[in-house]
């Protein structure tokens, strides 16, 4: 009797978070889904894009990864922004996408003095949080894949900062499936740590972006 009792609990959690999810996402895809542009021309002008940092191949970006570089260049280059953000996780030696994702744009013609790091930028409402309270950003393009753009758009504009998304995406990624199924419940979290106004585990000094840029050779 106790077992059967458990496992209607059980299976009735299991039906209340599932509903908790989907209308979370329902709610945050209707509040964003307007503010992500597929065709660049129809995108606003913007003083900066914001690129998230994805997986890196040794020493060069992974696909995601440099789709999304080339996207924010695109944007650069076509004179939709001016500067670029690019924020990732460079906590070891092993895995420094930052380095990575600064040579990578200087080498495609990004001038340097164009370029901001967010060394903190460890996940998405990081980033936006940063970005807002490090780097003085009230508006920005979000460059990223599809699947992770309206979380990205969501948290932006509910930490302060306007932001407009621009997919990156460019032919096939592999475990599109999995990071596309992985983002529902992400969405949610991201709505959670909204409402309790969590803060990033590093801040630091500020870095306005309307100053000079903390681009470094090294």
């Amino acid at each position: 009797m106790k077992l059967k009792k458990l496992l209607k609990v059980t299976i009735y959690l299991i039906l209340i978070g599932t509903a908790i999810i989907l209308l979370s996402n329902y709610y945050v895809k209707s509040k964003t889904e307007k503010l992500i542009y597929g065709n660049q021309k129809d995108l606003p002008k913007s003083n900066i894009a914001i690129i998230f940092g994805a997986g890196i191949n040794g020493n060069k970006p992974g696909k995601y990864l440099q789709d999304r570089l080339d996207a924010g260049i695109r944007l650069y280059k076509n004179n939709k922004v001016d500067k670029i953000l690019l924020s990732g996780d460079n906590g070891n030696d092993e895995h420094d996408e930052l380095t990575i994702m600064k040579l990578y744009c200087y080498k495609h013609g990004v001038d340097t003095t164009k370029i901001y790091m967010d060394y903190a930028g460890f996940d998405s409402y990081s980033t936006m949080y940063r970005a807002k309270n490090i780097f003085k950003v009230d508006t920005a393009i979000l460059v990223s894949q599809k699947y992770h753009l309206n979380r990205a758009v969501y948290l932006g504009n509910k930490l302060g900062v306007k932001s407009y998304g621009f997919p990156a995406d460019q032919g096939i990624y592999k475990g599109y499936k999995y990071v596309t199924f992985r983002e529902y419940p992400a969405v949610t979290k991201a709505i959670i740590d909204v409402g309790r106004n969590r803060k990033p585990r590093f801040l630091g000094k500020v870095v306005n972006i309307n100053g000079l840029s903390n681009y470094t050779k090294e």
